[in-house]
């Protein structure tokens, strides 16, 4: 049987990493790259910190009053505004460069893909390092940005890996080695396990992922439900059959915005997602672009996020579907204790080219 292997590939204080790009000199200085809510000067949160500000105690997340006041003795401390049209030309680059390694690449997000090398290396984990290297070294020499690789069997593993040498670093789990490296971690470094998961396994007087494993699959049902629960039992013991699926940076088209004011009002969030549908919907047309899937997200005002999505039953490019879909997503995500809603984005995915008449006068 051929053995698999992943690589998660985390490119390491992206956006951060991105502004020393451009300006070296920040390199030795504490840097913070801010999503202003437009409300104030010091309005708004860290979106990212590169390691200097990190010493500190500046982190994703945290409001930008706060980070100020931890880096109020340093007068060198820049805070920047988000430019994503600039980290997503430099992640495009980035992509293609891995691309090139890949026998089957999965975009993630703008500092993220996993890339299934099983065939390049001959599932050989020693060609593996050697290849992540060279990976790392073409980025490094073509654009200028570090990056960390997780090697595993499965994308699950590879993706804690990425995050265990951080910043640089290349971390290999061999399929003898997963039990030995997931026992001592704490369980909440499973993707998949948020706050309230884990709050009830510390319930439960479990800490590790050593201590997970002493549950069934049963109990783990019983209080998660089936789908979760099993997810869980089989995260604790390295088990993730989900395949390195080809995704490509350009399979979808959004708009995100930040809202005039933190809400949960169910009319206003309605109102702006109507708003974002429309001019997504202009991107779709202007690319002659029918969509399958429609999705939105919502950040909150603690920089969490949440994302809610539905596949179509037919391809479309009507604006009223659109209209009608994601408000239906608002209503599932909705609800009255959830933390108030700073930034609102619709996306659709699944394109195909249109076919078929648009109008009365135009065809394609």
């Amino acid at each position: 049987m051929t053995r698999q292997i992943v690589f998660h590939i985390d490119f390491d204080y992206f956006y951060a990493q991105c502004e020393e790009l451009r300006n070296p000199k920040l390199k030795s200085k504490p840097v913070c790259v801010c999503v202003f809510s437009g409300r104030g000067n010091d309005s708004g949160a860290i979106a990212t910190a590169n390691y200097t500000a990190r010493k500190y105690g500046v982190k994703s997340g945290m409001p930008i009053t706060f980070a100020r006041k931890r880096l109020a003795d340093h007068d060198d401390a820049t805070f920047l505004p988000v430019n994503f049209a600039y980290y997503s030309d430099i992640s495009e680059k980035a992509m293609e460069i891995m691309k090139v390694y890949a026998d089957v690449f999965e975009y993630v997000g703008r500092d993220e893909a996993y890339l299934d090398v099983t065939e390049r290396v001959e599932s050989d984990f020693r060609r593996a390092g050697h290849l992540a290297q060279q990976i790392k070294n073409a980025i490094r020499q073509s654009i200028g940005l570090s990056c960390s690789v997780g090697i595993s069997p499965n994308k699950m593993l590879s993706k804690i890996a990425s995050n265990f040498q951080k910043p640089d670093g290349i971390t290999i789990i061999r399929p003898e080695m997963m039990e030995s490296f997931l026992a001592p971690l704490k369980i909440r470094i499973i993707p998949g396990i948020g706050i309230k998961t884990e709050k009830r396994l510390i319930e439960m007087k479990l800490k590790t992922i050593h201590d997970l494993k002493r549950l069934d699959i049963f109990t783990l049902n019983k209080e998660f439900g089936r789908k979760h629960g099993t997810y869980i039992f089989n995260a604790s013991r390295g088990i993730d059959e989900t395949p390195v699926r080809e995704r490509d940076a350009r399979v979808q088209y959004s708009k995100i915005v930040t809202l005039s004011m933190d809400s949960r009002d169910y009319q206003f969030l309605s109102k702006n997602i109507v708003k974002l549908c429309g001019q997504v919907h202009v991107i779709s047309m202007e690319n002659h672009q029918m969509f399958k899937s429609v999705g939105i997200q919502l950040i909150y005002s603690d920089m969490s996020s949440r994302t809610k999505s539905k596949i179509l039953k037919n391809s479309t490019f009507n604006l009223s579907e659109l209209e009608k879909n994601a408000e239906r997503l608002l209503k599932d995500v909705f609800d009255n204790k959830m933390p108030a809603v700073r930034r609102l984005g619709v996306r659709v995915s699944d394109l195909t080219e249109m076919t078929g008449q648009m109008n009365i006068t135009g065809y394609f």
